[in-house]
């Protein structure tokens, strides 16, 4: 007997009753909602064979950006390989291989080969999107989903959640009002969805918008802020960056020590999020205390120099706020020590600047951390998240330079912000100081 999934894509090994399973993983990874990895390894217990639940699930791991995940996604690779596949499956498998191996780009690019032939391949295009996202390739974000969206019927099931995923490559490249018109549509369709809602939020972030970014979060919260909800810390943690562009830090911070942190969930996106937060609240004139010491025991399990710098650096600045230098060190040893490769290169040429910028800012030379992070900034179509998680090497960047006493650049980067963002508190607060500063100088 023939299986399919509810796409109409053919699955090798399966069950009437696994398909059923691996359905709903499919739909509860869509949302961000459950346990789909749970859902999958039933799945595999009534199926063992069933090769699209383990390459599934080995995507999942892979792209969790954690050492230990991987390490359990390379052990389901390698028993694929001893799986009878279909040509669709054979494809996956490949593009595992390749981002198993550090190669994010070549695997990212397998799967746009994987969605030509296979445009209705929901695991396909929603992995690759998230590889598009993890290499910071806005571009890729928003064509992958353009290529497929004309193949997919508004009644085939998950449509839905191409549209929230076209949203965030839309804001991503700069098209907000399309952005929201997307992302709004596709909540219409399925409220539940988070990636769909975390992308109007981005528009209202990249546009200035906190008042309604606020009310955004707050009239829709029952949708995304649930205990099964993998998403929700980073949801939570676009709500603080509203309060402090509205100049409310104590808001901000009330969040962190609210839902982004209460948990201590030691899941690497989430530490992330806290990390970025913590770092912003500093930069807002909050101290932190031993907050830093909590985080940066939390990233020890994760950040290992090889897997991904984006949370390196991350991991950098809580180890910096918790005193930790000697996990730094062992971080920038690793990168040394790192051979050739995609992931390598992203560490020597901008996650090592990168880290070597905050260590200067950190310590009062900000001189030579501006020096580090006027180049690091431009990591966009390289390596690590969206514009708003990028910022706050801009952000850490303008202080460092009015700090500094150089308030002529301060005030030029203040102008670069405004002409993107010119209702921003922040950026005119920027401005005000640059201007100020240089008048005393």
């Amino acid at each position: 007997m023939t299986f399919r999934d509810q796409q109409g894509n053919t699955l090798s090994g399966a069950s009437a009753e696994a398909v059923a399973l691996f359905d709903q993983a499919v739909t509860a990874f869509n949302l961000y909602r459950g346990d789909p990895i749970g859902l999958l390894d039933r799945a595999l217990g009534i199926a063992p064979d069933f090769a699209m639940a383990a390459i599934m699930k080995a995507h999942i791991l892979a792209g969790a950006t954690e050492p230990a995940a991987s390490r359990e996604a390379a052990l389901l690779v390698r028993r694929l390989g001893a799986m009878r596949l279909n040509e669709r499956e054979a494809s996956h498998l490949v593009a595992l291989g390749l981002l198993l191996e550090g190669r994010w780009t070549a695997a990212a690019l397998a799967l746009d080969r994987h969605g030509i032939d296979h445009p209705r391949d929901m695991v396909a295009l929603q992995c690759g999107h998230l590889l598009d996202f993890y290499r910071a390739s806005a571009r890729n974000l928003r064509d992958r989903l353009a290529r497929a969206l004309p193949c997919w019927p508004p009644e085939l099931p998950g449509y839905s959640i191409l549209l929230g995923m076209y949203a965030f490559g839309l804001e991503e490249c700069g098209d907000y009002g399309r952005a929201e018109e997307q992302g709004r549509q596709a909540l219409a369709l399925e409220p539940l969805d988070c990636w769909a809602h975390h992308a109007v939020a981005h528009v209202m972030e990249m546009q200035g918008r906190p008042e309604d970014g606020i009310g955004w979060m707050q009239s829709r919260e029952s949708c995304w802020s649930g205990d099964d909800n993998f998403f929700k810390v980073h949801n939570w943690w676009h709500r603080a960056l509203c309060h402090l562009e509205l100049d409310q830090p104590d808001q901000a911070l009330a969040l962190y020590d609210g839902p982004v942190r209460a948990g201590q969930s030691a899941v690497a996106l989430d530490l992330v999020d806290a990390t970025a937060l913590l770092w912003r609240l500093q930069l807002a004139g909050l101290e932190p205390g031993e907050r830093w010491r909590e985080l940066a025991s939390a990233w020890e399990q994760h950040a290992d120099g090889r897997l991904y710098p984006f949370n390196d650096w991350h991991a950098a600045m809580a180890y910096l706020g918790a005193g930790q230098e000697q996990d730094i060190t062992r971080l920038l040893a690793q990168y040394q020590a790192n051979g050739d490769g995609e992931t390598a290169s992203w560490a020597r040429e901008t996650g090592r600047p990168l880290i070597e910028g905050f260590v200067a800012f950190r310590h009062g030379d900000y001189p030579l951390a501006v020096e580090r992070l006027y180049g690091a900034r431009h990591i966009v179509n390289r390596f690590g998240g969206s514009h708003a998680q990028r910022d706050i090497i801009d952000l850490t960047l303008a202080e460092a330079a009015l700090r500094g006493g150089l308030p002529r650049l301060s005030e030029a980067l203040a102008r670069e912000r405004l002409a993107l963002k010119p209702h921003s508190g922040i950026n005119r607060s920027l401005l005000a100081r640059s201007r100020t500063a240089a008048a005393l100088s």
